[in-house]
């Protein structure tokens, strides 16, 4: 196991995160269309609360935070060992003509990302979508690109997994490579 962020630097790139996503000019809100913060459940929804807080003790004001399940828009529930039990969607409040930043922890392949877009048209069609992840695995199999990434690593191990406990799920907070289990023999 490899250490890649600890709690205080984890805080410290969500409030980076923050700053980037202030900074850009595409995502000013007005009050017919104000910024909008969809995190993938389940650690893309506490990334995205707490994104939505530093950028509220920023001064930002206009902001909505809704979390997506993406489940049933996965490209691989019929192969997966274990049974996806959805979590449900809470958003309330409509896509529509808005600014959306996708928030989530790890971005490796694309898929995920991929199934979330698919799934977030279901609930209206926002003026533009970005991106927001914690960490970019940059082994991208689609053409999906974060606009705001807090970590890149891309020079580990393909078997190796980017894991990221946050509070409250988890008393210690960390993003660290784990090593693939060993098979028995």
């Amino acid at each position: 196991m490899r250490t890649l962020m600890d709690a205080r630097q984890i805080e410290q790139t969500i409030g980076e995160l923050a700053e980037r996503i202030l900074s850009d000019p595409t995502l000013l809100p007005t009050a017919e269309s104000p910024l909008a913060l969809v995190g993938i459940r389940s650690r893309g929804e506490l990334l995205a609360q707490r994104i939505g807080a530093a950028l509220a003790q920023r001064g930002h004001q206009a902001i909505d935070i809704g979390a997506l399940d993406i489940t049933l828009y996965r490209d691989d529930l019929d192969s997966r060992r274990a049974l996806l039990v959805p979590q449900g969607t809470e958003m309330n409040f409509r896509l529509d003509g808005r600014p959306v930043v996708l928030v989530d922890d790890v971005m490796e392949t694309g898929r995920t990302i991929r199934a979330a877009l698919d799934a977030l048209v279901d609930f209206g069609r926002p003026r533009l979508i970005r991106l927001a992840v914690l960490v970019d695995r940059r082994r991208h199999e689609f053409p999906i690109a974060a606009d705001y990434a807090g970590m890149t690593v891309a020079d580990t191990d393909p078997a190796q997994r980017i894991i990221v406990d946050l509070r409250p799920t988890y008393t210690d907070e960390r993003v660290y490579l784990a090593q693939p289990p060993v098979e028995a023999s």
